[in-house]
Parts: structure tokens; C-alpha cells; sequence
């Protein structure tokens, strides 16, 4: 029973896209196995072949300054308060990325200097990874393997060689020779300073380990690129929103030296942070120290005016309520005069519009206002007591100032000395052993999933570029009548791949679908043929690989069980191989030989398994089989063939590659085209009728061969979907 259902339902909507879709992933599901397979030992290999990078991390916390020491409130003032939110956080993130901070670390731990084996062409750490032995060949000692190592105390270069590479070998147990990048080669021993005053060159090997040969790579960096490739591996962030704790965090290939890079970055950085802090209290000691002399000589000056004064005037005393003015106005004297130290301090952090120095000058001018008002008051007293109360207040305000600034100094002093900074190292560095690159499951992950989507694109991709038949009506728009649409068939498959003596399917397995298949295309040839003046069936296709030799055979022992007296002819001279399927040796005399004239009918008429089935085999491969095939003998011996057989089944060779299925055309009553599923272009087709129509031959029909049930559904056409089996009472 033949049946299409799946063509039925659907037919309009979208569902049937995704069917389609589905059916071609299906039968293309060994590319992309096959791609997801390759993508995942690619992925493997470059796992493997990385070097493993790990990484340290450490804690720091950001804090005010002032909170860690017990200090009087305008002494906190001087240490200044750290600014808080974002900006600050951002600010402080900065200043340790910097090549000021970076800097100190790369000098520190001389992170210019590199001392690395020679990592493998192509595959790099894989051997060290998989713990492979050592190659035995001579050219793969150089390079690494693994359990090599180097130390290198000191290597100085000149200026020209920072950035270039210097190699050295290991020629002995403690030896080595080095060449230079001008090329020139020095020996040395581990433990000693090889140095070499004419190129500026000195190299001391403090240990060496690997076989001899083994090959190590030297190399000096520039300052600047040393500290670019540290910034590179190392990254800082807030641990949370709005928080002052910093996260810090270095990779390199040894743990331990990323623990010892990203403790020499932490250091570098409290310490320019500390000397930050404490350059601010210099400063400001400076300026106060510079201002102490003068304030001394103006109270010395004072002092002296005030005594020189009251002897001249025989000690004139000031009443009470003088006294009372000269105090307040000494007092605010005082309060101008830390407000102007305040504005020069305030001048460095604030422009004139900040509110903290708007607020200093509102200020200043309510006490200069208050001072106003007492100069008025004394301009009513007596010339004397005026004298003596601007004398008394200049002496007042000078002890005053020499008093604080005094004070401001000592203050100043004990700030520098306690100062500490505004960083805490909470954790110092540390890294667990775990590589966090290459991470071998993402990448494997990854690899499936690239995979499967690059097998998805070439099943497309071979879908788009290479459309082949996929449905009898597609050979029927042509103009061309199906006969039969035979079913893939692993076992079919199987045979064509075979060098030796290929096995009859029908023989073989009667009941297969393809057998069936086979048995109806006679069936639909024997109607088809009822009005032809012969017997003579052509069989040809457009290229080789469609299965007419299969399908010829296959017919010819149907139609021969069917009692048909049956002839099948190897009309291939060129590369036909009809004999394999009957056991015949490569040089029996077959067609060439009757077309030459060498041999009669009966020598070339060759009996069959199948009773009822002669074959003539192509024989010996000639050197013109166009030229036999055209002669008038062929058209003979299909005459002769036709008065003792019921069916002549003519195997030719491909239409598109050589003329001579042309020439059998002219001289057979009917020409099949076998088209291979999914394989056979359209065009082809079309390609093989119009080649037969120039030459006055009709194509009869074709058969559509290895047709796919999953491909064939999705398109609208069917196919046998049950078996033929002999049943049992």
C-alpha cells in the first residue's frame, strides 16, 4: 500500500516549514555529527595547548584618615577628611592602575627581565599538559616538555637589545651557551656572571634545569612595555555599589609569582599613599616655618614700641573699659589672622566660588566689620590713651600670631610623624591553584555548539548550492514519465562501494523495498512498452554514481522470475562492470568482441543464475567504442535479440560525459534516465532530453533511484512504507 499522508497534512501552514526543516537536519545528521566531532577535538586541542593562567586576589579597604588617631579637631582638619562615593572610589582605582604604582612593583620584583623554555610550534603546552614523553628526534630537544626550569639573577642588556630576544642552551650540567642578537655565541656556567664589557651584555644563571639542548628565551624589557604588560594582567574593582573595599586581582602562569606581583602593587600603593598624606602636612609645616621668623621680628618690634612709648610718657596705664577694647580687638585680630592662614591652605584644595571659601570670606568680613567698630570707638580718647591702646593691640596681635603659629607648627610636626595613610590591606595576596584559563568545559561547551551550528550551515549550504531532485513531480514537470521510484537502500549502498564480485538484491533479498520497487517498474514498463515495435530497453543517466547498472540488473532478474525470456547487454565499452555481478572474468569476450568481428552471437550470450537471463558483458575495454556502437551490426544484434527475447535491458554509460548512449538510442526502442535522489540536478536531466532530442531519440521516462523517505515526505511525494513478506497460515 502506497500512502502520502504526510504530504496531506499541513500543507498550507508553517508547520510544514519546520518539517522540512527537520527532515533536512536529519538526513544531513552525519555532517554535522561529523562537524560537532571535529569542532570538539579543535577545541580539545586548543584547550590543551594553552598555557594555564591563574590568578591572585586580594583585599583592600579605603578609610578616613582621621579616624585612626585620637587628634584635636583642627589638627584632623589638616590631615583632611578622604571624599566619599563614587568619584572618590574611581579616583583611588586609578591611582593604583597607574604607571606610578605599577612602576614601583615591575622595579621592585624586576619584572623586565623574562626567563621562559621554548614552547612547541603550533601545539605549545600540550605535550606538558598531557604529560607526553620526550620526542626522540633531534630537531624537538630545543624546545619544551616539561620540568624545565630557569633562574635568572641578573641580565643587563644595552639600550638597542631591551625587547630582544637572547637564547640559551643548555650544553651540560651546569653549562650554558648563549646567543645574542647579533649572533654571536658565549659560553657560560650556572653560578657565575658571564659578562661580556664589549656588547654591554651581563647574564648570571642562578639555576638551570632541563636535558641538554634543552633551549630557554631570555629577554630585557623596556620599562614602559614591562609595566604595560602588568597593567594587561591586572584589574582592580569595587567589591560591591558604593563600597570603599577594593578588589584586586593578577594573572600569570605560576601562582606564586602572581601572589608576589599583586603584594608588590599593594605595597606600592600604601606607600605613595602614605607619602601622600604626610606631603601634605610638609607642606604646610614649610609655609609655617617660613612665617615664624617674621612673626618673631614682629614681636620683638612690637614689644619694643609699646616700652619705648610709656617711658617717654612716664607708664601710662589704660582704664577699664580700654583694657576691655583692647581685648576684643585683639581677639579678632587673632580670628583674621587663622582665616588668612586658612584661605592659603584653602587656596590649594578650592576655587574662590566653593561654599567653603565663600563661607571664610563672609566671615572675615563680619570681624572686619567688628574691628571697624572699635577703631571708631577709640578715636574719642585721649591722645595718650589712644597711643598706648594701638601700641597695647599691635603687641597683643603679634603674641598672638608668633603663639599660633607656634602651636600650628608643633601640631604639624606630630601629624608627620603619626601620619599612616588612608588604605588597610585587609587580604594580602593569595591564589588557589585553580586555572582560571583555558577553562577546558566552556570551551568544549562552545565548541559542541559551534559545531553543530557549522554542520547546520554546510547541510544548508550544500542544501542551496546543490539542489538536487527531491520528488517525482519534479521529473514529471519535465515532461517525463517516472516509471518507478526505487527506495535507498543501505544494502545497494554498500554494494556500489565494492571492488570484487557485486551481489543480485534481488537474489540476494527478494523481500527488500527496493526489490519491490523493482517489480513494480516492470510491471509499469511491461504496460508502457505494449505498443513498441521492440523489445529494447535503454538505460542511461546524467552522470556517473545514479545507479543504472544496479537498477538494470536488478529489473532484468525480476523480469526474468516473472517468466520473461530477458537480455541484459554492458553497452558501457569504457567502464562497465556487469560482469561483477555474475562472476565473469575481466577479459570474456563480450560486445567489443561482437561489434569487432571476433566472435559470434553464442560466444558472447552468456547464461545467468536466474533462469530464463542471458547477459553479454561489455568484454575487452576498445579504443573507439563510439565507433563500434555505431556500426550496423549493433542495430543487428538487437533485431536478432528481439526474435528471441521477450525483454533486451541495455546498460549504457552516462548521457553528459560521452555520446555513445545517443548512439544506442537511435537503435533502442525505449530510453530510461535513472536519477539519483537528492544528487542528480534538475538541469541535468533537462541537459540528458535535449541531448537525446538533437538527435531525433525520445526519452520514454525515468526512474527515480535511492530515493530517502525522511527527504522524499517533506516534499509532497511517497514512497513504499511496508515490507513484502510471504504470509503464514
Amino acid at each position: 500500500m502506497v500512502t502520502d499522508d504526510a504530504r496531506l497534512q499541513g500543507r498550507d501552514g508553517d508547520e510544514i516549514d519546520l518539517l522540512a526543516l527537520i527532515g533536512h537536519l536529519w538526513a544531513g545528521k552525519a555532517w554535522i555529527v561529523s562537524a560537532m566531532l571535529l569542532a570538539v577535538l579543535a577545541g580539545a586541542f586548543f584547550a590543551l595547548s594553552r598555557t594555564p593562567i591563574y590568578k591572585a586576589d586580594a583585599l583592600m579597604q579605603l578609610e578616613t584618615r582621621s579616624g585612626a588617631l585620637a587628634l584635636p579637631e583642627g589638627m584632623q582638619d589638616l590631615l583632611g577628611s578622604d571624599a566619599s562615593g563614587t568619584a572618590a572610589i574611581e579616583t583611588e582605582i586609578e591611582i593604583i592602575k597607574s604607571r606610578m604604582v605599577i612602576g614601583e612593583a615591575v622595579r621592585e620584583l624586576d619584572l623586565q627581565l623574562r626567563a621562559d623554555p621554548l614552547p612547541l610550534p603550533v601545539i605549545g603546552a600540550l605535550p606538558k599538559r598531557l604529560g607526553l614523553p620526550e620526542a626522540p628526534f633531534a630537531f624537538l630537544r630545543p624546545y619544551e616538555w616539561g620540568g624545565e626550569q630557569i633562574v635568572v639573577g641578573q641580565l643587563e642588556v644595552p639600550d638597542d637589545w631591551l625587547d630582544e630576544e637572547i637564547h640559551l642552551t643548555k650544553t651540560g650540567a651546569d653549562s650554558f651557551r648563549v646567543r645574542l642578537p647579533d649572533g654571536s655565541e658565549h659560553d657560560g656556567r650556572m653560578g657565575e656572571t658571564l659578562a661580556l664589557p664589549a656588547q654591554g651584555v651581563s647574564v648570571h644563571v642562578d639555576w638551570l634545569k632541563g636535558a641538554d639542548g634543552r633551549m630557554f628565551v631570555l629577554e630585557r624589557l623596556a620599562f614602559e612595555a614591562a609595566v604595560r604588560d602588568v597593567q594587561q594582567d591586572f584589574s582592580v574593582s569595587a567589591a560591591s555599589r558604593n563600597s570603599s573595599i577594593l578588589r584586586l586581582g593578577y594573572q600569570h602562569p605560576d601562582p606564586r609569582q602572581a601572589e608576589r606581583v599583586l603584594d608588590a602593587i599593594s605595597r606600592a600603593y600604601v606607600t605613595q599613599n602614605i607619602s601622600r598624606s604626610a606631603a601634605e602636612a610638609e607642606n604646610s609645616l614649610k609655609f609655617i616655618e617660613e612665617q615664624l621668623p617674621i612673626a618673631e621680628e614682629a614681636l620683638t618690634e612690637a614689644q619694643q614700641k609699646l616700652n619705648d612709648y610709656r617711658k617717654a610718657n612716664q607708664s601710662v596705664d589704660l582704664d577699664y573699659e580700654t583694657q576691655s577694647l583692647l581685648q576684643e580687638a585683639t581677639q579678632i585680630e587673632a580670628d583674621l589672622n587663622a582665616l588668612a592662614m586658612q584661605e592659603d591652605e584653602l587656596k590649594k584644595r578650592y576655587t574662590v566660588n566653593h561654599p567653603t571659601y565663600q563661607a571664610l570670606l563672609e566671615n572675615r568680613d563680619t570681624l572686619e566689620r567688628r574691628l571697624e567698630r572699635i577703631r571708631q570707638e577709640t578715636t574719642g580718647l585721649p591722645e595718650t590713651q589712644k597711643e598706648i591702646f594701638n601700641l597695647s593691640r599691635d603687641l597683643e596681635v603679634a603674641q598672638q600670631v608668633y603663639i599660633q603659629l607656634l602651636n600650628r607648627a608643633q601640631e604639624l610636626r606630630v601629624v608627620r610623624a603619626s601620619t599612616v595613610g588612608s588604605v588597610r590591606i585587609i587580604d594580602t595576596a593569595y591564589s588557589n591553584g585553580i586555572r582560571i584559563y583555558p577553562r577546558t568545559s566552556m570551551i568544549l561547551a562552545l565548541s559542541l555548539v559551534l559545531g553543530a551550528m557549522a554542520g547546520i550551515g554546510i547541510v544548508g549550504l550544500r542544501r542551496l548550492l546543490h539542489r538536487g531532485i527531491r520528488g517525482a513531480e519534479e521529473i514529471e514537470r519535465l515532461g517525463l514519465p517516472v516509471f518507478g521510484t526505487v527506495t535507498f537502500s543501505t544494502e545497494a549502498a554498500n554494494h556500489r562501494k565494492r571492488h570484487s564480485a557485486l551481489p543480485i538484491l534481488a537474489l540476494d533479498k527478494p523481500d527488500d523495498l527496493v526489490v519491490e520497487a523493482m517489480r513494480s517498474m516492470r510491471t509499469a514498463l511491461h504496460f508502457g512498452m505494449i505498443d513498441a515495435k521492440t523489445n529494447s530497453v535503454l538505460f542511461t543517466s546524467a552522470a556517473p554514481g545514479a545507479g543504472k547498472s544496479f537498477t538494470a540488473v536488478n529489473l532484468a532478474v525480476v523480469a526474468a522470475q516473472a517468466g520473461q525470456r530477458v537480455c541484459l547487454i554492458d553497452a558501457d565499452l569504457r567502464r562497465g562492470y556487469l560482469r561483477r555481478y555474475f562472476g565473469q572474468e575481466k577479459n570474456t569476450p563480450g560486445l567489443a568482441e561482437y561489434l569487432a568481428a571476433e566472435k559470434m552471437l553464442d560466444e558472447v550470450l552468456h547464461s545467468s543464475p536466474v533462469p530464463g537471463m542471458s547477459v553479454i558483458t561489455s568484454g575487452r575495454f576498445p579504443p573507439n567504442p563510439s565507433e563500434l556502437l555505431m556500426r550496423a551490426e549493433f542495430t543487428a544484434l538487437l533485431k536478432t535479440l528481439n526474435d528471441r527475447f521477450d525483454l533486451i535491458l541495455i546498460d549504457a554509460p552516462p548521457a553528459l560525459a560521452v555520446t555513445d548512449p545517443v548512439v544506442i538510442g537511435r537503435s533502442a526502442d525505449a530510453t530510461i534516465v535513472v536519477v539519483r535522489h537528492l544528487q542528480t540536478m534538475l538541469g541535468e536531466v533537462d541537459a540528458v532530453k535535449h541531448t537525446f532530442e538533437m538527435a531525433g531519440v525520445k526519452v520514454t521516462g525515468a526512474v527515480l533511484n535511492g530515493y530517502k523517505q525522511e527527504e522524499g515526505r517533506r516534499y509532497g511525494s511517497y514512497s513504499y512504507r511496508y515490507s513484502y513478506k510471504t504470509g503464514q497460515r
